[in-house]
């Protein structure tokens, strides 16, 4: 399929109008990292500045706080926001995807009550997939959901919840058929994380910041109204959900565009001290997120056309994941053994922040469904391989 790289005057225009704002209003100090309690807050007043500037949610609806913009004009719009060096997004559990799902599957009510508070940041969301006894199995899940009336009452723990420590909702699936097995008899249901039966314990990683947390339930209630989907359809709901993580909005092509122009320039810099092939993946990563970039607005505009995106998200989650730590590893050859020195050390020098990010890049091929999980996936449903 032929695709025109020319932007339109009015795509020239919105990149112009996306670029003055961020000038003006991207934080002159960067906020604290979002895994502890003072940056949190600090990027959760960030995300409330987008959406005064109705920036928060672009791609959305204008009744639920968003501006109707196309699938290129939201790849412009982080093009320009990576350019700025804007904080990152502390509701991106919210707004990339429990925001799609509800607007696929949610009442209007749900869409009313939820969509506008997402978009301003008032509230913020956290994940609720993962168990101790599952692991990557998520079909394996054991918390229970049990209806009593008008509430469910829930029981179960759920572990690596992103954003749960300082959260103040997650979504999550739930059993809410004791006989069911597997993907049978699951309810994708919204929990308040700041009430009764609740409790959030943080998990602190090696930087000692809980950027995780645990959720226990012990007979929390929640309405039935919380409810997304029917009862028992929990499992569809997820899988969508989780198409939303692994397709287009959870990583856009901008963020390792910057990281690869960085590396280069890292590269400039030291070239002279590296080791024989250094420049070759160097220049090996710049064309791969180039190439990242094409792809996804190949995909936009199939989507914008009618298309959907299916399979291919695994294919789309495995390459970024996996140029995301090839880049960092890259950078840390760079600099050798300075690369394991913090950004404040006296003999840190230019490191930034590639130790940081390289250890948040070998994150990469696990969350958002495992990437040998995703292979399988692939060679299943795409090449039509038999089951092994």
């Amino acid at each position: 399929m032929a695709i025109d790289l020319n932007f339109t005057a009015g795509q020239r225009a919105f990149r112009g109008e996306v670029r003055a704002w961020m000038e003006a209003n991207v934080p002159r100090t960067a906020p604290k990292t979002l895994e502890g309690a003072e940056g949190f807050a600090q990027h959760r007043e960030w995300e409330r500045a987008l959406a005064r500037g109705n920036w928060g949610v672009i791609t959305w609806p204008r009744e639920y706080g968003g501006r109707g913009a196309d699938l290129i004009e939201w790849l412009i719009f982080e093009e320009e926001y990576y350019r700025a060096n804007a904080p990152l997004r502390v509701n991106q559990n919210g707004i990339f995807l429990l925001g799609p799902t509800l607007m696929e599957f949610g009442n209007s009510e749900q869409k009313a009550r939820y969509l506008p508070k997402m978009a301003s940041g008032e509230e913020v969301w956290a994940q609720g997939w993962s168990e101790p006894q599952a692991g990557s199995d998520l079909a394996a899940l054991r918390a229970t959901a049990t209806r009593d009336g008008d509430h469910y009452v829930l029981r179960g723990h759920k572990i690596w919840s992103s954003r749960a420590t300082f959260a103040d909702w997650c979504f999550g699936i739930f059993r809410t058929d004791p006989s069911s097995t597997r993907h049978a008899g699951l309810t994708f249901i919204l929990v308040p994380l700041r009430q009764p039966g609740v409790r959030v314990r943080g998990i602190r990683q090696i930087h000692g910041e809980p950027g995780f947390a645990e959720i226990f339930f012990d007979d929390a209630r929640v309405p039935v109204v919380n409810r997304l989907g029917e009862e028992g359809q929990g499992w569809h709901i997820a899988m969508a959900t989780a198409g939303f993580e692994r397709g287009l909005m959870l990583r856009s092509p901008a963020r390792f565009q910057v990281t690869a122009q960085k590396l280069i320039e890292l590269y400039r810099r030291h070239a002279h001290e590296c080791e024989p092939g250094v420049g070759s993946a160097v220049a090996q990563a710049w064309m791969d997120a180039e190439a990242y970039a094409l792809n996804t607005y190949m995909t936009a505009s199939r989507l914008m056309a009618g298309g959907t995106i299916g399979v291919e998200a695994s294919l789309n989650k495995i390459f970024w994941s996996e140029l995301d730590v090839a880049m960092h590893r890259v950078g840390m050859s760079i600099l050798g053994a300075r690369a394991e020195l913090l950004p404040l050390a006296p003999d840190a020098g230019d490191i930034g922040d590639w130790l940081d990010g390289f250890i948040f890049s070998l994150a990469g091929p696990i969350y958002a469904g495992t990437n040998e999980i995703q292979r399988n996936i692939i060679a299943e449903r795409l090449l039509g391989m038999p089951r092994g």
